[in-house]
């Protein structure tokens, strides 16, 4: 697991217990524990049945972007299961440079943000 998202997790376990006390919470504070409560969501995997890495690196990057920020937390799982057909019909190139390299070279990035951006105007007129 990238070490990006052992952090974010870390961080957002930390302004969870905190924000558990009923304080005001400033606004980027709150946008943490969005992005968060996100994360968490993305970990959720069916039993026995774990995906292939360039799946994992693929949603995570996405949600420790932002991409799943502006929505509910309960659009997650459909978020994540729209995604990967998405990018094996409109992105192949992205798995397989994963599953080639693995690592997100520059021009790996470039194609993550255009896929999830276009996946993003697709996906807003679902839920």
């Amino acid at each position: 697991m990238p070490v990006s998202v052992l952090l974010d997790l870390a961080q957002f376990r930390e302004l969870e217990a905190f924000a558990a006390f009923g304080s005001d919470l400033d606004e980027a504070t709150q946008k943490q524990l969005t992005r968060g409560e996100r994360l968490v969501e993305l970990m959720k995997q069916p039993q026995f049945k774990p995906l292939p890495m360039e799946k994992i690196v693929t949603v995570f990057y996405a949600g420790t972007k932002g991409y799943i920020d502006k929505y509910p937390r309960e659009a997650v799982a459909k978020y994540e299961e729209g995604l990967y057909p998405f990018v094996e019909n409109r992105f192949p190139e992205i798995f397989s440079g994963l599953k080639e390299k693995e690592e997100i070279t520059e021009e790996i990035e470039n194609k993550l943000k255009q896929c999830l951006e276009a996946y993003d105007e697709e996906f807003k007129d679902t839920i």
